[in-house]
């Protein structure tokens, strides 16, 4: 169930508790002869994605326009008729409404938004297949009270930028609050406010990207049915402005979300869509990144021959990239990093020597703190696994201390996964390394 941000965002503009609307609503089933017992729980429920039976909708409607002083309808609720579909079918203004409700209940830590889980199946599918095939969005302009003028899109391109970075450094859980804040109060009004088309499409591509890094936090801070919930998002606001590498730009971290959760023949079209739909817009370092992912998805699924092919695919793709000619978005694509990729694929296949080959040239390649975290428990685990334990304990601690300071639950993950596999070594260098990830652990996100 998608939790319902609209509703939400309705009750804490009318200011009525959980077990007020619940009474309320009683109340008005009563005046129309109907026994209604409705409690806060029912409510909560709904907030979660449940709909109510029968009239109950509309009562709902009846209690808050009310206390609101205009009309409302079931779409203003989030009740939209059964079975109707959402997305580029909803109009683009009605998107807009959705999206801004979920991040102001994001702020405002929600538990049934922070806490929904992701969804799988069709309803992972849908926004992706609505991305790649028409209809297009014809016309995106709006009428609004706020004019929006290139200074707003260029702040928003900035904001994007520093919060990347900042993300980088100190890590999701420290940005996610920040970036989150911005939307509402600075992307929200604009996205409300008064464009022409062209206009629309820069403004949806720049919060398309904003929105991103929500996502990117989200996930980072393991609320991974909200990452999801923010990258389907960013993918709609990239098909309204028209930028089909965006939009496969953020499929890649569709993508990576589907290897997380090892859905990976999801992995594997989604990076399909992305390649064919983008087609002469999608740059080297965004298809060096789509095809290194596919090789680990292959590699997972225990195809060896689709995997070496992404691989050959993937380098001769890392290739062509040429630095300047890139946008912001596939900064995050540096040196080494499908070396780190292949590394992975290899080991998932077995071939220990590749693996470390491409592990320690990603390594020996200059990254950010985050990006070289990552690749020093790569090249540990496989240093593990070929029994050089002295080596593997020295480059765990090398990681450990690049970790230091950054609030993230995934490199916490990274963190524990390689002390598991130091555990088991015996050896007075991992266990000093073991000891050193323990205290690091210890401090508290």
């Amino acid at each position: 169930m998608e939790p319902n941000t609209l509703l939400d965002s309705v009750l804490d503009e009318a200011g009525v508790s959980h077990a007020g609307l619940a009474a309320h609503v009683n109340e008005a089933g009563r005046a129309r002869g109907m026994k209604l017992r409705y409690e806060h729980t029912a409510v909560a429920r709904w907030l979660k994605g449940q709909r109510p039976r029968g009239q109950v909708p509309d009562l709902i409607c009846e209690v808050l326009g009310e206390r609101l002083h205009r009309a409302l309808t079931l779409d203003d609720i989030g009740f939209d008729t059964p079975g109707s579909r959402r997305g580029p079918a909803t109009s683009l203004s009605g998107f807009v409404e959705r999206a801004t409700a979920l991040w102001r209940s994001d702020e405002q830590q929600r538990p049934h938004v922070v806490e929904a889980p992701a969804v799988t199946g069709t309803p992972a599918v849908i926004p992706v297949w609505e991305w790649e095939n028409p209809p297009e969005d014809s016309d995106v302009s709006r009428r609004g009270l706020t004019r929006v003028s290139m200074t707003d899109i260029e702040t928003l391109g900035a904001a994007r930028a520093h919060y990347e970075q900042m993300y980088r450094k100190a890590g999701g859980v420290a940005t996610r609050t920040r970036v989150v804040g911005f939307l509402n109060s600075e992307a929200a009004p604009l996205l409300r406010g008064s464009y022409a088309d062209d206009t629309g499409r820069q403004l949806h591509r720049a919060t398309g990207g904003l929105v991103a890094i929500a996502g990117i936090c989200a996930y980072d801070s393991n609320t991974h049915g909200l990452a999801q919930r923010y990258f389907h998002q960013a993918l709609r606001l990239a098909k309204a402005s028209g930028d089909r590498g965006l939009g496969a730009y953020v499929i890649a971290l569709l993508v990576n979300q589907s290897l997380f959760m090892k859905e990976y023949r999801q992995a594997v079209a989604f990076a399909e869509s992305a390649l064919r739909a983008a087609g002469s817009q999608i740059t080297p370092a965004l298809a060096a990144d789509l095809y290194a992912m596919q090789a680990k998805a292959y590699a997972r699924l225990g195809d060896g021959a689709g995997t070496l092919s992404c691989i050959r695919r993937a380098e001769t793709a890392a290739d062509r990239i040429r630095p300047g000619q890139e946008p912001d978005e596939t900064g995050y694509v540096q040196p080494g990093l499908v070396n780190v990729q292949v590394a992975e694929a290899l080991l998932s296949l077995g071939d220990l020597g590749g693996a470390r080959e491409h592990a320690t040239a990603a390594v020996g390649t200059p990254a950010h703190d985050r990006g070289r975290v990552h690749r020093l428990a790569m090249l540990t685990h496989i240093e593990l696994r070929q029994g050089d334990v002295d080596r593997a304990g020295a480059t765990a601690v090398e990681m450990t201390e690049r970790a230091r300071g950054m609030e993230s639950q995934r490199l916490r993950d990274r963190l524990r996964a390689v002390r598991e596999h130091l555990a088991v070594s015996g050896s007075a260098a991992t266990a000093e390394a073991a000891a050193l990830i323990d205290g690091a652990l210890r401090v508290p996100l």
